[in-house]
This record gives C-alpha cells, structure tokens and sequence, in this order.
C-alpha cells in the first residue's frame, strides 16, 4: 500500500507514494521497513551539521569515560531517522506536519545499532475547516533489533482525501 502504481494513459503506470486520508483505519499498525543500521559516521557528520558538538556524540575518549561506556548517537538523529521512516506509510501525501507531541526518548541508541519503527493510527477526523483533507494521529513507536524501545512520540498530519492530493493535479 505503500508504494503503487496508478493508470496515467493506456499501458502507463506512475509510482504513487503514501496514503489518501480514506485509506487509514483506526487502530492500523504499519510497519516501517527497511531498518536503519546507525553508523558512527551518521553520528558525527548530523552532529558536526546541526552543531551539537557535545563530546559524547564525537570524543570516543570522552564516550569511555562515560556511564555508557561510549559514544551515544545524538538524538536529534535519531529522531528524524526514526520520522523519515514513517513518511511513506503515514505522511508521504500529507499537506501538511501539525506536530510532534509526547516525544520521548526511553533508551540509548549506539553506533552500530539497527532501528526499527512503527506507527499506529490512534486518532482520525476530517477537517472542519478543509472539506477534502483530513487529520491524522499516529503513535510512532521505534525499538532497537535487539527489541529495545528507544522512543515514541505522537504525530498528527493534514491528509488529503482521494483525488485532492498534489499529484492528482499533477500532469507532466
């Protein structure tokens, strides 16, 4: 459902990505695939960008020294790995992001470690104000491969109902 092809003329197809307002249900859980192994690469190049420059992201010393033992990955990073893997089942059609609540990040993530997601539709209804969009919440929950949950958070997106997406008004 992710991902499919639409008619757009006789024998020709377009990838379609995400989901119209009318294809979520509540109460579905989707499973976001593939994972993501973090490297420490990852790590330091998103720290060195958004200037954190807290030693336990970048200083393995530092890291050692530490309760950990060693170097975290910062969670700014994690946090949008884990909301990059949910466009695609929740918001890849979306108007619009509403916000980010109940954010909460429960355990370490290490480089090396993989990450999972998924996201759990807990809230719909259409928009009072926007007749052909709807709202959206999901419950995005993300683990480690060793299971561990490391983060949930709630989300709430503005979807489009069938045919009022951007590209169904796209013709090129």
């Amino acid at each position: 459902m992710v991902a499919y092809a639409r008619p757009v003329g006789p024998g020709r197809y377009r990838e379609s990505h995400g989901r119209y307002f009318d294809e979520f249900e509540l109460g579905a859980v989707y499973e976001h695939r593939p994972g993501r192994t973090i490297t420490e690469a990852d790590n330091i190049q998103f720290s060195l960008l958004t200037m954190n420059f807290h030693p336990l992201h970048c200083d393995s010393a530092y890291g050692a020294k530490s309760e950990f033992g060693r170097c975290l990955v910062n969670s700014g990073l994690t946090i949008a790995i884990v909301l990059g893997m949910s466009v695609a089942d929740v918001s890849a059609k979306a108007t619009a992001n509403l916000g980010i609540d109940k954010l909460r990040l429960t355990a370490p993530v290490f480089p090396g470690d993989t990450i999972y997601a998924e996201s759990e539709v807990i809230s719909m209804r259409e928009s009072s104000s926007r007749p052909n969009e709807g709202l959206v919440t999901v419950r995005t929950t993300a683990r480690k491969a060793d299971g561990t949950v490391f983060m949930i958070f709630e989300r709430t997106a503005l979807i489009p109902k069938r045919g009022h997406a951007v590209e169904d008004r796209i013709d090129l």
